[in-house]
């Protein structure tokens, strides 16, 4: 059984009333960041006009260890975040949002679990936003993930030079996630550092406006 590590920290919400939106928008913090610093994002995205989540996690820290650690050392941390991502999709889709109107974006270590959520949970999903991150393990992990992403849209941008993310990480992921069926955008940025630009708040607006376009349209 997963231990109840961040299920009972509060999840900070935005934007339109969920059992009115054309769709959501689960946004996941940092290590040391908060669920109010990733929802600051929202409105500089168009992620206003959705249903915005920003769970916190115990401690500001969804599981001790680099991401590069093998994953045993980061557990049961890991799985009880990992849960708690699945809980909120649970959440949003009995509001009746289905999860081909649903984002996930992540910054840094809410980057990486957002990313190892959608590869472990493979189906269409409104986005996959990522924000210097990438697939948790060490390397040479298997990454043979059941399951297709459906053309899920999927953004990827980091530096080449980040101190936390290696360059080599984020072309595996994209790589992997293209594998299975993602519309990967990945994006290297030369020099920048750990920290989001604005090509990348851009390219998450396309996500975003995709998922508003496909809640207003009209059905049957």
């Amino acid at each position: 059984m997963t231990a109840d590590l961040h299920d009972s920290q509060p999840v900070l919400t935005a934007g339109a009333n969920l059992d009115e939106a054309p769709g959501a928008i689960i946004l996941i913090h940092g290590r040391g960041g908060s669920a109010a610093d990733i929802l600051a994002l929202a409105p500089e995205i168009g992620g206003d006009a959705l249903a915005c989540l920003a769970p916190a996690a115990n401690k500001q820290t969804w599981y001790p260890f680099s991401f590069l650690k093998p994953i045993e050392m980061n557990q049961p941390f890991l799985d009880s975040a990992l849960a708690r991502i699945g809980s909120l999709l649970d959440q949003i889709a009995a509001a009746g949002i289905p999860r081909n109107r649903v984002i996930l974006l992540g910054f840094s270590q809410g980057a990486c679990l957002s990313s190892e959520y959608v590869a472990r949970n493979a189906q269409r999903y409104g986005g996959l936003i990522l924000f210097s991150g990438g697939l948790i393990g060490p390397d040479r992990t298997p990454r043979d993930y059941p399951g297709s992403l459906d053309g899920t849209p999927v953004f990827l941008g980091c530096s080449n030079v980040d101190a936390h993310i290696p360059e080599a990480r984020v072309l595996e992921t994209g790589d992997v996630l293209q594998r299975m069926g993602g519309a990967v955008d990945m994006r290297i940025y030369p020099g920048m550092g750990h920290t989001i630009n604005q090509d990348e708040l851009m390219a998450a607006r396309g996500i975003v406006d995709q998922v508003i376009a496909a809640g207003a349209a009209p059905s049957g």
